[in-house]
């Protein structure tokens, strides 16, 4: 009689503690921004094309939306054309648009598109202004009260989720650029990535809208602490806003108008870590911060 030892067990208990995680989103839409480090690092990006492959196979209907700011910048500068912000954001002139629209679509959108389709035919590329997905509308920031023309700069005035879920119906992975055009004068603008994934996960209803950064979620008292909260609800993000540094405050913003609009939902998570979205998802713990709406009590 021989006896072996189950060494592969500890991988069965790991799955059996994700049960209830999974139960819990089967069938649900997670919209997911992906940015930050994850974009650039090779090991990160494996890792999460690995993640949203595996979300889709668990039963979930996963949804990226990216930017691209530092290939944008690094291929402007190969062009000879200067990178100006203003008040975060990109100025965006008609010939950096055409960058812009170039580098989303033609060279970040493709290398997705190929990690996630390593694991099958799964994702399917489009920008916003495919079947109408985005429209938007010129937008001006303030700086010391006076109005300040951004260019090429646009904010979401409608969302056309209807390609979107005719993708997800068929078991795809869609991969959005955040890009649309305008009704108004047919222009194409540049979107901030986090504000066309807030918008796209509101209007598709989403369980989950998660967006990758480079720190580890928000902090409760930066720089003098770095205690991470861990779950705060919509009016105590909106009380922190104004406070808060100016690259969190689109991501911020993009989460507080998510769980505002249905999404039940939105988190900041730690895009440096490997495998993220799954311990975000599927474990007690997660590793970032949570905002739920004002009515929703302490949620897994």
């Amino acid at each position: 009689m021989t006896t072996r030892k189950h060494t592969a067990l500890p991988k069965a208990q790991i799955l059996i503690e994700a049960l209830p995680w999974l139960t819990r989103h089967h069938g649900r839409t997670v919209v997911i921004k992906f940015g930050g480090n994850a974009m650039i690092d090779d090991d990160l990006k494996s890792a999460f094309a690995q993640d949203v492959v595996f979300l889709r196979h668990a039963g979930l209907r996963p949804v990226v939306v990216h930017g691209g700011g530092p290939q944008i910048s690094a291929q402007l500068d190969r062009m000879g054309l200067e990178s100006e912000f203003k008040a975060g954001l990109r100025v965006t002139t008609p010939e950096a648009m055409d960058v812009v629209r170039m580098v989303l679509a033609g060279q970040v959108q493709r290398e997705l598109v190929n990690l996630l389709n390593r694991h099958g035919p799964l994702a399917v590329g489009l920008t916003g202004e495919d079947a109408h997905t985005m429209s938007a509308t010129k937008r001006y920031a303030r700086i010391d009260g006076k109005q300040v023309d951004l260019g090429r700069v646009g904010e979401i005035t409608a969302v056309d989720t209807g390609a979107i879920e005719a993708l997800l119906d068929d078991g795809r992975i869609p991969v959005v650029s955040s890009i649309a055009r305008s009704a108004d004068d047919g222009h194409i603008y540049n979107i901030n990535a986090d504000t066309a994934a807030a918008a796209l996960a509101a209007g598709l209803g989403a369980e989950t809208l998660m967006v990758l950064t480079d720190v580890e979620g928000l902090y409760a008292d930066w720089p003098n602490s770095d205690e991470v909260i861990s779950q705060l609800t919509a009016s105590e993000l909106e009380e922190l806003l104004p406070d808060l540094a100016s690259g969190m405050v689109p991501k911020m913003e993009g989460c507080l108008y998510a769980v505002r609009n249905g999404v039940t939902t939105a988190r900041v998570i730690d895009g440096r870590v490997q495998h993220a979205i799954l311990l975000e998802i599927f474990t007690d713990e997660g590793i970032g911060t949570m905002v739920v709406p004002d009515h929703k009590g302490e949620q897994g």
